[in-house]
């Protein structure tokens, strides 16, 4: 699977407003076990981090996640910038990601994500 790919469905998931799909789309990149860890939370599964999502969404309604850079990869490990922008565009948070992907490069085992940019 492309790396790009297989990141960009992973920020969908953090768009979708539905529960119900949203748990369908994580389960599509997200491996057994998978964490997510960023400077505010840990997630270990899939359930967690759904319910980390669920209330993201709910204190900024309409705001969505966008990759804003290519995907560097190598050795089962990808990094990315996002940005979190509002409903009017305005920009909420900026952060890297970096993603452990799996052997056979179908889901993320992990996501390591930092706030704000590199000086």
């Amino acid at each position: 699977m492309d790396p790009a790919d297989l990141i960009d469905r992973y920020c969908a998931v953090w768009n979708e407003a539905s529960p119900r799909m949203r748990a369908e789309m994580l389960s599509s990149v997200w491996a057994d076990g998978a964490t997510y860890t960023d400077p505010g939370v840990h997630a270990a599964g899939a359930d967690e981090l759904l319910d980390h999502i669920a209330r993201m969404q709910s204190r900024r309604a309409g705001s969505q996640v966008i990759r804003t850079s290519d995907v560097d990869h190598h050795h089962g490990l990808a990094r990315f910038h996002w940005k979190a922008l509002a409903a009017d565009g305005t920009v909420l948070r900026e952060g890297i990601d970096i993603a452990f992907v799996n052997a056979d490069g179908s889901r993320l085992d992990r996501i390591i994500g930092f706030f704000g940019s590199l000086a």
